[in-house]
C-alpha cells in the first residue's frame, strides 16, 4: 500500500478524560480513536463511516436500536454507517476503549481486500466473540505504532473478513483459496527474491491472482503461518547471515526489510529467545 502521512493529534487532557484522535497513514478514509473516560456522555448520534469499538478497561452502557446494553472488554460494538447510538458511563467509573471509523473509501478498499463488491450490513450491534475482539485490540494498536504495513494491512483485511463472515448479513460472499501448495511456493520465492524491498500483501496475492483475503487463508491452510508471519522468518533468517559477518545492528536491521533497530530486535527476541546483539557477540567469540 502506498505511504500517507497525516498529523496525529496529540491525546487531549482535561481532569476527567483523555482522547487521542487521528487518521491512518495509509488506508485513506480509516480514522482511529484511543479515549480514556470518567465523566463523558455520547447523546445520540451517527457517523458516516462504519464503527468498530472495543473496550480495554471498564465499561459502559450503549443504547441503539430501542436496547440498552453493557459495554465492556468481553463485548464488541459495531454499527452501521449512520445508525444512531449513544453511550453513557453507568455503573462503571472508567471507561479505556479503541473504536475505528471506516468512511466509504476505506470499506471500498477493505471489499477489495476481501474479493467482495460490497460490505455486509449488521443487524445487531454487540457480539460477544473473543477472537474477533483480540483481533481488533491487536489492529488498533498495530495502526497507532505505524511501522509495519504488510502486518497492519494482514490485520484488517482478515479480522474483518472474519467478522463480516460470521456476524454480517447481505453482503456479498466471500471465497476462500484452495489449498494449492505450488501458489505458495511462488509466493514463497517472491519473498525470497524480494524480502529487503518494500513488499505488499497486495502485490503478492496479485502474482497469484488471489485477493488478500484468499491469499492468507491459503498460508495459514497449507504453512501455518500468515504471510507476514513468513516474511518475518525469511527476514530473520538473512538478519542472522549478516550479524555472522560483524554488520552493524541498524545497518541489518534496514538491509534486510525491518522498519529499524527496535523491529529487528523485538523479531528477533521473539522468534529466538535471545536479541541480535547476544546473537553477533557469539558468533563473533
Amino acid at each position: 500500500m502506498a505511504r500517507r502521512h497525516y498529523p496525529r493529534l496529540v491525546a487531549r487532557r482535561d481532569p476527567h478524560n483523555v482522547t487521542q484522535y487521528w487518521w491512518d497513514r495509509h488506508l485513506p478514509g480509516l480514522s482511529l480513536l484511543n479515549a480514556d473516560f470518567t465523566t463523558h456522555e455520547y447523546p445520540p448520534h451517527t457517523h458516516d463511516a462504519l464503527v468498530v469499538a472495543v473496550t480495554e478497561q471498564g465499561g459502559s452502557v450503549i443504547r441503539s436500536r430501542g436496547q440498552v446494553e453493557d459495554a465492556h472488554p468481553s463485548t464488541l460494538f459495531v454499527f452501521n454507517p449512520a445508525e444512531p447510538h449513544a453511550g453513557r458511563m453507568g455503573w462503571s467509573r472508567r471507561w479505556r476503549y479503541r473504536s475505528m471509523y471506516l468512511t466509504q473509501s476505506a470499506l471500498d478498499r477493505v471489499a477489495q481486500g476481501l474479493g467482495t463488491q460490497s460490505v455486509p450490513y449488521f443487524t445487531r450491534n454487540l457480539f460477544r466473540d473473543a477472537d474477533l475482539i483480540a483481533g481488533f485490540r491487536a489492529i488498533h494498536h498495530a495502526l497507532e505504532e505505524g511501522r509495519d504495513v504488510f502486518h497492519e494491512w494482514e490485520l484488517l483485511i482478515s479480522t474483518f473478513g472474519a467478522l463480516f463472515r460470521r456476524h454480517g448479513s447481505g453482503g456479498a460472499t466471500i471465497t476462500s483459496a484452495p489449498r494449492d501448495r505450488a501458489l505458495v511456493a511462488r509466493v514463497i520465492e517472491r519473498m525470497r527474491d524480494s524480502y529487503a524491498t518494500n513488499l505488499s500483501l497486495e502485490e503478492l496475492a496479485e502474482s497469484v491472482c488471489l485477493t488478500v483475503f484468499q491469499l492468507i487463508g491459503l498460508f495459514k491452510r497449507t504453512v501455518g503461518l500468515t504471510p507476514h508471519a513468513y516474511l518475518t522468518q525469511v527476514r530473520l533468517e538473512m538478519a542472522c547471515h549478516l550479524l555472522q559477518q560483524s554488520s552493524s545492528l541498524a545497518e541489518v536491521a534496514t538491509t534486510v526489510g525491518f522498519y529499524d533497530q527496535s523491529a529487528l530486535n523485538k523479531h528477533f527476541k521473539r522468534c529466538y529467545g535471545i536479541t541480535p546483539l547476544q546473537f553477533a557477540r557469539a558468533a563473533a567469540a
